[in-house]
């Protein structure tokens, strides 16, 4: 936002009375300072905020003041705003989320307050922070940011909320709690002594007692009322007179004293009031150009109506901005409507005349967005279109978004289709709001309109921004839009299970597996979308337009990676670090470089792609933004090859937290299927297993179906652990897992058929030069040809695969293959091979080795159990939380299992163990050992 702007709407007004006319109110506010909210809620004309800023000049406690208005309804530009009032009382507030704010995929608004709040929390002082005009916000998601942070506010922090409608916050639940203070229309009435003080102090009249009540009764305590009556009455020899002379509600003596006050007023200044009224913020020099008269001053004007008390509000310390007191605006603009409507010889003035003189005067000021909200109102579309294009950067991509959204859905269908850029400005409207349903009707309609057109370069630019539209929308299908249809899954994995051994993990894995075919055929489809819709961006861009032009390249990059080009990925990735570099923002940058990490990582070139992750989290600053999460995630990949199972931990556990602060994305999924795999590194097996539970319960519940492959291919290693060969078997059957199935192969000791699906998938992996996947087939048929006898073989491939593998520093890929990878490493080594990286291998697989030696944790080591039929694994679980006091609904949250399957566990535990009470089966376990 514009400094000058934006200092006008965090400025406090100061006191306008040198005298404190309602000490009663003040102390009512004072005792409020107890409770987390004060709200001043009350119809315009009762002295809200005048009340208020008097009270902050006195009340001895730093103040952030923020006056909202409607272009504020939109949750990042909020938010924006919020923090930035904040740093005038604590400088460094806020200050690391700005950049997540305007993020393509911001976090979470509850994840950006709590950073706010524990930043709060540190602060020494007590603050207040007041929210002035909080009726015009009518955006759900804000009035949910405030009441999580009202039911989070820190001690030594204080809200005030100024408003003509009561907010949609839990009131009732902060009224019984004792943490709300109120004053409303009877608390703010001005009462007879207040009135006097008002009348005869402040605004220097003489009135005996008895005028002064009446003309209380008169406005019934209404400031508003009050001030208009004093204007009015000083140009009046007989007050009396003039008081007896009116009556009735709000509205007649409202109507009554306006037309009083203007009419006290010179021709020149009525002409200044009514025309100005039009503007939120006023200024001299927009107010001349407002009314096109360079004869006056417009300041001077300005000070002059200050001086007089009508109705005019300082917006800063220089006295340079003021805006009118509400209500008096509005009266003002019925007015002029009004005068207008009447008058014949009104050369050619309009209100829309006035809001295009507006527009023009703000745009040459450098103020875009409150130019478009002129030529909006004056019904200017060819100035609201270019005002919103921008030169370079859409205003709808600079905090906008809502305000263009509205103005376009006002426009009639005949005008969009008159003008193509606006069904294409329309489009990227609602991809920047997250809005995707309709986009592709709008494309079309835009695409309708151009034909025939000439092409020229701002048609060109149309059919490129076209064609990057469809390519984002391609994207976001892959990305972020689940699958529909699971009831169907869901039914046909059940019949693949029939006929398998029945036991507790094969029961939780129905309603896990689906066909990964639901989705491949529509993702593959995407893919080559965005690749041709991105060329043909590229192809017709404008080549000035770099914000679109890096966009697109960026989204060649991903699709030539899902597609598995990594070459091509580089390139475009590459390209469009490159072009970023020249704009002011940094999110492409991160993307980018986020991609290029990836394939780097794809391409076995772990230290590049370390450092291609790191300078991403350098680039993204602190607190990190969600987006870096796929950053901490590659780190947290890297480190477990490179057997730093701590590192590993620790970036998986950061991005699973940056993930989980995106909102209705299942990124967080990849994270926790990771974190299982440190889980079975460290032979927790119990603890794998739940992580599994959990995400496996999370993509059924969304319908992330399409992420259950990479669940799957975890389970089989949990399964093939607990020798349920079956059901490994038909997970790896089912999602076409090659690696996990000639796991299955091995297992089960068939090891010509475990070759043939490895050789297979080779051929696929060798087509495509998925270099990382190579390596891991390399690896893995080492150990299979070892285990059919064909060591030379073996040993010949092992070499191979080292001398690639140690120039990423891979050591997890061996050692999770087990002590045959050992024996063969050893066989290796003695016939002189690598003898250094092997040396290394080795001495992980001894520390390994000690480690299982040490540990006596029962979790990883169930003891032999004296029972006619032993507890189950799950049933061991289950029977370790009874023994912690864990209640049964405790228990399904903890292993996510439903409750009748608890009951049936403790059935199951009770029977075996003879016993008829959970106090009585912890006591028999103990005897047995198995606790």
């Amino acid at each position: 936002m514009n400094p000058p702007i934006l200092a006008t709407k965090l400025y406090i007004p100061p006191p306008r009375h040198k005298v404190v006319l309602r000490p009663r109110l003040i102390e009512r506010l004072n005792e409020g300072l107890h409770s987390k909210l004060t709200l001043v809620s009350a119809s315009a004309g009762f002295g809200k905020t005048t009340l208020v800023s008097e009270w902050l000049a006195v009340c001895g406690r730093p103040a952030a003041w923020l006056s909202l208005d409607e272009n504020d309804n939109d949750s990042a530009r909020f938010l924006t705003l919020l923090f930035t009032a904040l740093q005038s009382v604590e400088t460094n507030i806020g200050e690391g989320v700005f950049s997540a704010l305007q993020s393509p995929q911001p976090p979470s608004i509850e994840s950006i307050l709590t950073v706010v709040l524990n930043e709060i929390n540190m602060i020494p002082n007590d603050i207040i922070l007041v929210l002035d005009d909080y009726h015009v916000i009518d955006v759900p998601e804000i009035d949910h940011a405030l009441t999580f942070l009202l039911e989070h506010l820190p001690p030594q922090m204080h809200l005030v909320i100024i408003t003509r409608e009561d907010p949609l916050f839990p009131l009732v639940r902060l009224r019984v709690r004792n943490q709300l203070t109120e004053l409303r229309v009877a608390d703010l009435r001005f009462n007879s002594f207040e009135a006097a003080g008002f009348l005869n102090q402040v605004m220097g009249l003489s009135l005996s007692s008895d005028n002064i009540a009446a003309l209380e009764t008169h406005t019934e305590g209404w400031i508003a009322g009050l001030q208009l009556a004093a204007i009015s009455i000083q140009g009046h020899k007989d007050a009396t007179s003039f008081i007896q002379s009116f009556s009735g509600s709000h509205h007649h003596v409202l109507d009554y004293l306006m037309e009083e006050v203007l009419q006290r007023q010179a021709e020149n200044v009525q002409t200044f009031l009514l025309h100005t009224s039009i503007l939120g913020r006023l200024c001299g020099p927009l107010c001349e150009a407002i009314l096109l008269d360079t004869s006056s001053s417009g300041q001077e004007t300005l000070k002059y109506l200050e001086r007089a008390n009508l109705f005019i509000v300082p917006l800063d310390n220089d006295r340079r901005w003021y805006r009118y007191h509400h209500l008096f605006g509005e009266l003002l603009r019925q007015r002029l409507q009004q005068k207008l409507s009447l008058s014949t010889h009104n050369e050619g003035i309009s209100v829309a005349e006035l809001h295009k003189r507006a527009s023009e005067w703000y745009e040459n000021n450098g103020l875009d967005i409150e130019a478009f909200h002129h030529a909006a109102a004056a019904n200017d579309i060819e100035r609201a279109a270019r005002l919103v294009e921008g030169e370079g950067t859409p205003l709808h991509i600079r905090g906008a978004v809502t305000p263009v959204l509205n103005w376009l859905k006002s426009l009639p269908t005949a005008v969009l289709d008159a003008r193509p850029s606006l069904w294409v400005m329309y489009a990227s409207a609602l991809i920047i709001a997250g809005q995707p349903t309709g986009i592709e009707q709008k494309l079309q309609a835009a695409e309708a309109g151009l034909q025939g057109a000439k092409l020229d370069d701002k048609t060109k630019d149309l059919i490129g921004l076209i064609a990057s539209g469809r390519a984002t929308l391609a994207l976001l299908v892959i990305t972020g839009q689940p699958t529909t249809g699971v009831e169907q899954i869901l039914e046909a994995t059940e019949a693949t299970l029939q006929g398998t051994e029945s036991d507790d993990k094969t029961n939780d894995l129905v309603g896990l597996i689906a066909p990964k075919q639901a989705t491949s055929a529509v993702n593959q489809h995407q893919v080559e979308t965005i690749i041709v819709q991105s060329l043909l961006a590229l192809e017709y861009l404008h080549p000035d337009n770099l914000p679109v032009r890096t966009a697109a390249t960026w989204m060649l990059g991903q699709a030539y990676q899902l597609r598995g080009d990594r070459a091509a990925a580089i390139q475009a990735y590459t390209d469009a670090i490159s072009i970023s570099l020249k704009l002011e923002t940094n999110i492409v940058t991160l993307a980018a470089t986020i991609g290029l990490g990836n394939v780097l990582e794809g391409d076995n070139q772990l230290y590049l792609a370390d450092q291609t992750y790191r300078r991403v989290l350098q680039l993204a600053g602190f607190p990190p933004q969600p987006v870096t999460f796929e950053a901490h995630l590659g780190l947290a990949r890297i480190s477990y090859e490179w057997n730093d199972l701590n590192s590993a931990e620790q970036h998986a556990q950061e991005s699973l937290q940056l993930a989980q602060q995106l909102e209705n994305t299942d990124r967080f999924v990849s994270c926790e299927v990771f974190l299982a795999r440190v889980k079975f590194a460290r032979k927790d097996w119990a603890g794998a297993e739940a992580i599994l539970a959990k995400a496996g319960h999370f993509v059924r519940k969304h319908n992330f179906i399409y992420r259950i492959p990479e669940i799957a291919a975890a389970q089989v290693l949990m399964l093939l652990h607990r020798g349920n060969l079956a059901a490994a078997a038909h997970l790896s059957q089912t999602y076409n897992l090659s690696m996990s199935q000639a796991r299955v192969d091995l297992a089960r000791g068939d090891t010509s058929a475990a070759l043939a699906a490895l050789e297979l998938f080779q051929e696929q992996v060798e087509a495509k030069d998925w270099k990382d996947e190579q390596l891991k087939v390399m690896v893995l048929q080492t150990v299979a040809l070892y285990r059919h006898g064909q060591k030379d073989k073996a040993l010949q491939l092992l070499a191979a695969a080292l001398e690639q593998a140690e120039k990423g520093g891979f050591i997890r890929m061996f050692v999770d293959e087990g002590t045959l990878m050992a024996e063969l490493l050893s066989e290796a080594a003695s016939h002189g091979i690598m003898p250094e990286y092997i040396g290394r291998l080795l001495d992980v697989f001894a520390a390994e080795e000690q480690k299982s030696e040490d540990k006596s944790d029962l979790r990883l080591f169930p003891p032999a159990q004296p029972l006619i039929e032993p507890l189950s694994e799950r049933e061991l679980n289950v029977l370790q939380l009874i023994a912690q006091g864990l209640s049964n609904h405790e228990i399904c949250e903890r292993l996510y299992l439903a409750m009748s399957t608890v009951k049936g566990h403790n059935r199951n535990i009770f029977g075996k163990l003879n016993v008829q009470r959970r106090t009585e089966a912890v006591a028999r376990a103990r005897e047995l050992g198995l606790l």
